[in-house]
């Protein structure tokens, strides 16, 4: 009998967690054996050959895994590039546009015009930082209310003049302090997912890293859904999973393997169209392949899409999103 999906995707799981425990041991045997031959001047380079190539081959085991708890770390991988990065790399003479008219602009998300390759676009992303000083001016990449409502009223531009929007995704989450709720988190992230269905020019979204929850949601309803490879998807965090489910945030591994969470499983799903390959061992590996092959896929959706009319896009987006979650019982 065949195994089930969630059982064979814990079984991988707990042999990618036997796999990182012997790899962290020959890594630091390594390192134990650099240290010694520096302080004592011994030779150890076929002991250290030996055991390098162990390490190779155990990660290279662990890449074919591909289990959902792998496409978190790398996901979340510190030299990954973040969704400005794309909008930078893919748009020309990009003019960034702030503020809500409402409250303040929030610079955790960057919002404007550009050209991709002779198209004039709108580009929406979620910005993160590349270190603490970043993190902390861009909130972590979590995006307060006014933040969605400034995505909102630039996508309500592109609509205005007959642009297409370009929504790249690397969010772990709207952001769910006391300031943001007050001022209408939810609301915003709602009103958001409404407008965006109605939009009447093409809509393609790019989840890069993270598509964390409701703040991912808010910027990703579109006529065609992309995806890295090593991207993630998910209606809440492994770890806030874990300990909503089982009272224990240390089980995040098994609930990202329950989650399928990763972009194979969420094209089986119907939830996204399109897994667009990364280099071998993530994005972070070689980040013009990866903007490259970004590129020639919102070239290829982009090019269709622009000869559809407003109302097919309408009606073509309904349906898209009306066949997700449907299910049919047997008796």
């Amino acid at each position: 009998m065949a195994i089930p999906l969630s059982d064979r995707n814990r079984a991988a799981e707990a042999r990618a967690a036997e796999l990182e425990s012997r790899l962290t041991e020959v890594q630091t045997e390594i390192g134990a054996l650099r240290r010694r031959a520096e302080k004592d001047h011994l030779d150890f380079g076929v002991q250290i050959s030996a055991l390098e190539a162990r390490a190779d081959q155990l990660t290279e085991a662990l890449l074919n895994l591909k289990t959902g708890w792998q496409a978190v770390a790398l996901a979340r991988h510190p030299q990954r590039p973040k969704a400005q990065d794309f909008v930078a790399a893919l748009l020309d003479d990009f003019t960034e546009l702030h503020g809500d008219r409402a409250f303040r602009d929030d610079p955790a998300i960057v919002a404007g015009l550009g050209w991709f390759e002779d198209r004039p676009v709108v580009a929406v992303a979620p910005r993160k930082g590349k270190d603490t000083r970043e993190n902390i001016a861009y909130n972590f990449g979590m995006p307060y209310p006014e933040g969605y409502r400034k995505a909102l009223r630039v996508m309500k531009l592109a609509e205005k003049f007959g642009y297409p929007v370009i929504s790249v995704v690397d969010t772990p989450a709207a952001y769910p302090g006391d300031a943001a709720e007050e001022r209408g988190q939810a609301e915003a992230i709602a009103r958001n997912i409404e407008e965006m269905t109605r939009l009447g020019v093409p809509v393609v979204v790019v989840i890069t890293g993270e598509g964390g929850s409701g703040g991912a949601l808010a910027i990703a309803v579109g006529d065609v859904i992309l995806m890295l490879e090593n991207a993630i998807y998910t209606v809440i965090p492994p770890e806030g999973c874990a300990a909503i489910l089982w009272r224990d945030a240390s089980r995040a591994r098994e609930a990202a393997a329950a989650l399928r969470l990763g972009a194979t499983d969420l094209v089986a799903l119907g939830v996204v169209d399109e897994i667009i390959p990364e280099p071998r061992g993530g994005a972070h590996v070689d980040t013009l392949v990866t903007i490259d092959a970004v590129r020639a896929a919102l070239r290829r959706h982009l090019e269709r899409l622009s000869a559809v009319p407003a109302g097919d896009l309408r009606r073509q987006r309904y349906t898209k999103y009306r066949r997700m979650g449907y299910h049919e019982e047997r008796v």
